[in-house]
């Protein structure tokens, strides 16, 4: 007999990271396999380059409760020049050498061998501002780079991790609630917010979903919402979809997913669904 573990995922910002490259860091509209599992194996305390074969075996749903707002953020990184202060410096020993002549260059002999000198570097590009003469890092001449990186904002998502081993998910589900180490709701500017572990029910994923309400989130559903679930599914199922994050190896030498199936269905809550407040402390 399978069992589900279920997972609230609900914060103020979350970002569920898919095919994001270079300077554009998008966000899924809902959380992927690949993000769920690695938040499941840094709760459990492990590292990276652990393997990670028996959480992926894990089937995954998700049940889009509150599917959020997307957000903007807009940054620009680089150009202008700006002080060089003493907490800009850091150790470093091959760099030492390069600071010491910069300090000599711009400020006379002696300052950049001073008896700490050989001890610290700094940022690169150090010259004196023609103008005041303080010591300064960066090149006028440099283009900004404009980046953007994408949030929900307000979303909340129920997740399903389905398994006939329900000691696996009973040990999943306290450490989620004890975590080894931080969590993050896709990006480390995103802590989930409230119980992550939201209880252990045996049946499917679809049964799971339909046996809970709503989670509570920001605004007044219409009475009758059907949320929109994703559920994992064997390859070949009638309406099923690829999606490329079923993880392998989180390792940052060797970061490998790979293709799983899923179908997307409306979830009808059943009327004897059980509330949060009797779950969620």
């Amino acid at each position: 007999m399978t069992h589900v573990l279920l997972v609230r995922l609900a914060a103020p910002l979350q970002s569920w990271g898919a095919v994001s490259r270079f300077s554009r860091r998008d966000t899924h509209s809902r959380p992927t396999k690949s993000a769920v599992i690695g938040l499941c194996a840094a709760a459990l305390g492990r590292d990276r380059t652990d393997p990670v074969d028996d959480l992926a075996q894990l089937a995954f749903g998700v049940r889009a409760d509150h599917p959020g707002t997307p957000v903007r953020d807009y940054h620009t990184v680089g150009a202008g020049r700006y002080p060089l202060r003493p907490r800009d410096v850091i150790t470093d020993h091959r760099r030492a050498a390069a600071v010491a002549a910069s300090m000599d260059a711009a400020t006379g002999p002696g300052f950049g061998h001073h008896e700490l000198a050989g001890w610290y570097g700094a940022p690169k590009k150090i010259a004196a501002d023609p103008v005041s003469g303080t010591l300064v890092s960066g090149e006028l001449s440099r283009t900004a780079l404009i980046t953007e990186r994408w949030y929900l904002s307000d979303a909340a998502f129920l997740v399903g991790l389905q398994h006939e081993d329900r000691k696996r998910l009973e040990e999943i589900a306290h450490a989620l609630e004890h975590p080894k180490q931080l969590l993050w709701l896709g990006r480390k500017s995103c802590p989930p917010s409230g119980t992550l572990a939201a209880g252990l029910l045996p049946g499917t994923l679809t049964e799971a979903f339909t046996a809970r309400q709503l989670l509570p989130g920001p605004g007044q559903l219409a009475s009758g919402h059907r949320p929109w679930a994703w559920i994992q599914t064997p390859p070949g199922t009638p309406g099923a979809a690829p999606v490329n994050d079923q993880p392998v190896s989180f390792d940052p030498a060797r970061r490998i997913h790979t293709t799983r199936w899923e179908i997307r269905t409306r979830v009808t809550i059943a009327p004897t669904a059980a509330d949060w407040e009797d779950i969620i402390p």
